[in-house]
């Protein structure tokens, strides 16, 4: 039997297409958005976005997903408008990619399952009742994007010698169930060039760096990956700048 979140999700849509099918030649659509997804913790913590261009009429949004192999069972995907606090790295990614006056609204998609091709269905409604469907699919391993470890800290040991540590992301929640790894960089200038190292994958939140040069400035970040190799590694971390001792 249809479900009564099923049967409201397939009449708006129905509604929507026949709005446009009823419109007159020539009216305008509304842009299809382009919606991005990642998962800042498995399994239940997964978003998708996109940005509303400026000097768009008063738009609506109606967004389901599905599983590819089941698409008549949709689940409404919760919508998180512009207004609302949101705080994770790949959120500000795309803020700061994006022009000021466009708004990026996102919506959270939880427990999703890995080895399923997902598909998200974002349907624009215009206030003049025109729409317009943007599909797309991804499997949760292809989006796994952890956020930036957080307290990073480098101590000097000697004029050669630093410890970095640092502390996973707060919002990768079962560390027990899915560990991370780390990779490292750092970086600095040399007679006018840039030059830098980049160290991992590590296991520990901590690594001694050895055979620095003294009296030098370097710049410490650190990202962070799922332990199994999904997905991709964080962005990385805010600059940790340090300047050795000299002998």
């Amino acid at each position: 039997m249809m479900t009564r979140m099923r049967y409201w999700t397939l009449l708006t849509l129905v509604v929507a297409i026949e709005a446009v099918a009823l419109m007159p030649e020539g009216a305008d659509l509304p842009t299809k958005p382009s919606a991005h997804c990642w998962c800042a913790s498995y399994p239940n913590v997964t978003f998708c976005s996109w940005t509303e261009p400026p000097g768009s009429h008063p738009l609506d949004y109606i967004v389901s997903y599905s599983e590819r192999r089941q698409p008549s069972i949709s689940k409404p995907c919760r919508l998180i408008p512009p207004t609302s606090s949101f705080s994770s790295s790949s959120s500000s990614s795309s803020s700061s990619s994006s022009s000021s006056s466009e708004q990026l609204w996102h919506c959270h998609l939880p427990d999703l399952k890995l080895l399923t091709d997902y598909v998200i269905n974002v349907t624009t409604v215009s206030s003049s009742g025109s729409s317009s469907v943007h599909l797309s699919s991804f499997m949760l391993e292809d989006v796994v994007k952890p956020d930036p470890p957080v307290d990073v800290k480098v101590s000097p040991h000697n004029a050669r010698n630093v410890l970095m540590e640092w502390s996973p992301p707060p919002t990768w929640i079962y560390l027990d169930m899915a560990p991370l790894k780390y990779q490292i960089t750092y970086r600095w200038n040399h007679k006018g060039q840039a030059k830098s190292v980049s160290l991992g994958p590590l296991e520990s939140t901590s690594v001694e760096l050895k055979g620095l040069s003294p009296g030098r400035e370097y710049v410490f970040q650190v990202c962070a990956m799922d332990l199994l190799g999904l997905g991709q590694c964080s962005q990385w971390s805010s600059p940790v700048i340090v300047t050795l001792p000299t002998l």
